[in-house]
């Protein structure tokens, strides 16, 4: 393994196109709607990662056929009609958040009992928010480890269904995990969220890959009340995975911090992602964006400082972060807090490793103030997040001797950025 991996700075402004690979949100939300259906569908365009292969993994353990082709693109799955066949499994989660809230709902169908456990880090993500919404359900769900983390361990015999009320402000995940498994609870399901939702666009696309399984819900306008049809199970069919949102904020970043033009293929503005407003940020910040049916360019230009509400889009705040290094003035990043429970404490380390590069940042319990000073050259501790990598790495094009530690955390949603970054910036 690569200890450390110094990005080697553009040449000049970086100009070309680039499609990233699927969507891990669609594709592990996907895999769920398809593994609870009645008969074979077939996903195409899948995100080949760590993520990925511990959602596939874990539904094998509850014996859910999945089968895996074109270098991790296509997968066949067998759906289960609503009911994991398995009585009995252990299922390690890696540090992947869908893959332990998505399944620790959905083995709440089944019957048997189940044990959901993932590395250190994982075991300091608190979980407990969603146990609870499902025992208000009928299930029977406990978080062993401190403070209602992992391990998770389910008795379960089947979700009665009814009404339940889960926290909005830690994780849209947890809403996610319980929509995707209330249409095959005994009774219809309606849940209220308590509280601001954080990562709304992540809930609307969760509704959305359902309805194409066959399954609408009923939403008000806020997300503060969903009801969920009892149908049994999803159908079956096939699903086309758009290219992840999140990793195309890297290479957009690359246009702006480098005056260049970068085009991101296979998203356009009605995009599944919320994600793809990171472009919307970038053009409050002075870049140009345009739109195409197929693909969206941004183009760099003179960047200045932003005060931005991130919330809907938490999963780019690192990216902007380095950004607004090469930009004028400060920029403020807002409404933001329940990222540092992600794969690491996002405000904390993103502060740490800016000032490093010579940066002024304020942190704030929901977000940070970023004042850009004369950048430097540093290594970059990564803290096992794969964000951390990605984004630090596009101040390297720009400045020397920045030093990516742990590179190949990219693995756990990209495992191939580093080559994908060199080809682009050699076109």
């Amino acid at each position: 393994m690569t200890e450390a991996l110094e990005i080697q700075p553009a040449t000049g402004p970086v100009r070309g196109e680039i499609r990233p690979p699927g969507s891990k949100s669609i594709t592990n939300r996907a895999l769920v709607c398809a593994a609870l259906g009645q008969g074979d569908s077939r996903l195409t365009g899948a995100l080949d990662s760590e993520d990925t292969r511990v959602m596939i993994e874990g539904l094998r353990a509850l014996g859910i056929g999945v089968t895996v082709s074109d270098a991790g693109e296509t997968l066949q799955v067998t759906g289960c009609a609503g009911q994991p066949p398995a009585a009995q499994a252990d299922i390690f989660v890696g540090n992947s958040g869908t893959t332990i809230r998505f399944l620790t709902a959905l083995v709440t169908l089944g019957r048997g009992n189940y044990r959901l456990d993932g590395i250190a880090r994982m075991r300091e993500r608190p979980i407990a928010d969603l146990a609870d919404a499902l025992n208000q359900l009928g299930a029977n769900v406990a978080c062993t480890g401190a403070n209602g983390c992992p391990p998770v361990l389910l008795k379960s015999k089947g979700l009665s269904g009814g009404e339940a009320t889960v926290r909005g402000d830690i994780s849209s995940q947890f809403l996610s995990g319980l929509l995707m498994a209330a249409p095959c609870a005994k009774q219809p399901v309606t849940l209220k969220v308590a509280g601001t939702l954080v990562s709304v666009p992540y809930v609307a696309m969760t509704l959305s890959v359902m309805k194409s399984f066959g399954v609408s819900a009923v939403a008000a306008a806020d997300f503060s009340r969903i009801d969920i049809p009892s149908v049994g199970h999803y159908k079956s069919g096939d699903f086309a995975i758009e290219p992840d949102a999140s990793a195309a904020s890297y290479f957009w970043a690359a246009a702006a911090v480098t005056g260049g033009e970068v085009t991101v293929r296979g998203l356009n503005r009605e995009s599944l992602q919320g994600d793809i407003a990171f472009v919307e940020c970038l053009a409050q910040m002075g870049c140009k964006v345009h739109y195409e049916s197929d693909a969206i360019t941004v183009i760099g230009m003179p960047l200045h400082g932003i005060d931005v509400d991130m919330n809907a889009i938490s999963d780019t705040v690192q990216t902007l972060s380095v950004v607004a290094l090469f930009a004028e003035g400060i920029t403020r990043i807002r409404n933001v807090g329940h990222i540092r429970h992600k794969e690491t404490d996002r405000i904390s380390a993103v502060a740490t490793e800016l000032r490093k590069l010579g940066a002024e940042v304020r942190e704030h319990s929901e977000g940070l103030d970023i004042n850009p000073g004369k950048i430097t050259a540093a290594e970059i501790d990564t803290y096992n997040d794969h964000r951390m990598a990605m984004s630090f790495a596009i101040a390297g094009l720009v400045q020397p001797g920045i030093v990516i530690r742990n590179p190949e955390c990219t693995a756990k949603t990209y495992p191939d950025f580093f080559a994908g970054l060199t080809r682009l910036t050699k076109q």
